[in-house]
């Protein structure tokens, strides 16, 4: 005859082990894998966030990194505006020296010729990441230079990029299809006074870069037979492109500026939004590891409780052989 000996206490500490050990499994995986809430079956609704707050954290880090080159650009071309602008100090100082009586004006054109050369020298060079902000080559202007700044969530969620722009109309030095959308190829007007004291308005340019439409006037170049009134015409062709020259460096400056604050707002975004994903789906390890000597100890007096009472079952069926 066979004997099935169930007590309540047997299935009742069975079932206890079994959900121990379930817990005790939980928090390993939790432990070992760092995460409290790992698959969307742990919690869906601390899943869905995570997901999404740790591609929003993504899309940061790319824009920090895509700010990083644009600040390149944009220091790349305010380097060049400094050297521009020095340059053509020089240049206005060698129209200074050709007002005086009796001085070389030949011999100022060489330095003048050199001086123009190396403007152009500076403008072609200033190149970064393929992009030059100083030339144009294209048969259109485009509208503006611009380095991706941040981005917003539309109303459905989609992503949108925000960017942070300049108009290219004031950063192009030389244009090698139309010479008057380049500051350094355009036309000026001088429009001073003349000796009698009447206004003649007497157009120049400053490089001849061999656009395919040229500017108009007159290029600013010295020789024997210039007069003062020309050399008055062409420093004020010379102190108009400063000032615009200088604007559009302080211009750049600013944008420097404000492309610096995006890389620390984005990487201090991204710190606390990987500080929100942790603390909804991180394991607290403090708290797991005592939970789980906890359990380990459940576990154990639970196996010893089932040892006690399989021993007192056999005792039972001892007796009743």
């Amino acid at each position: 005859m066979t004997y099935k000996i169930t007590g309540s206490a047997q299935v009742n500490a069975l079932a206890a082990l079994r959900i121990i050990n379930k817990n005790v499994a939980t928090v390993q995986q939790q432990v070992s894998s760092g995460y409290r809430v790992e698959t969307a079956a742990d919690d869906a609704t601390y899943w869905s966030y995570a997901s999404v707050m740790r591609s929003d954290s993504n899309s940061l880090q790319n824009i920090h990194d895509a700010l990083g080159v644009g600040a390149s650009k944009v220091d790349t071309a305010y380097t060049s505006m400094e050297s521009l602008i020095d340059q053509l100090g020089d240049i206005r100082k060698t129209l200074v020296a050709a007002k005086e009586a009796g001085v070389d004006k030949t011999k100022l054109n060489t330095t003048l010729t050199e001086l123009k050369g190396q403007l152009q020298t500076t403008v072609q060079s200033t190149n970064f990441a393929g992009e030059n902000w100083l030339l144009n080559r294209d048969p259109s202007l485009p509208t503006s230079r611009s380095v991706i700044g941040g981005f917003v969530r539309g109303t459905n969620g989609e992503y949108q990029a925000q960017t942070i722009s300049y108009p290219a109309d004031q950063t192009v030095m030389i244009d090698t299809t139309d010479a008057n959308r380049g500051l350094l190829t355009k036309t000026v007007d001088a429009n001073t006074l003349n000796s009698d004291g009447t206004s003649t308005a007497r157009n120049y340019y400053l490089l001849n870069a061999g656009s395919t439409t040229a500017a108009s006037g007159t290029e600013i170049a010295l020789d024997a037979n210039t007069t003062s009134e020309q050399v008055t015409d062409m420093l004020a062709v010379v102190d108009s492109l400063l000032s615009q020259l200088t604007a559009t460096a302080a211009g750049l400056g600013t944008m420097s500026a404000r492309i610096s604050d995006r890389i620390s707002y984005t990487a201090d975004m991204s710190d606390v939004i990987d500080k929100g994903v942790g603390a909804l789906v991180d394991t607290d390890m403090d708290e797991a590891s005592t939970r789980q000597t906890a359990l380990l100890t459940q576990q154990k007096m639970g196996v010893q409780a089932i040892s006690i009472l399989n021993t007192a079952a056999s005792k039972v069926l001892i007796l009743l052989k």
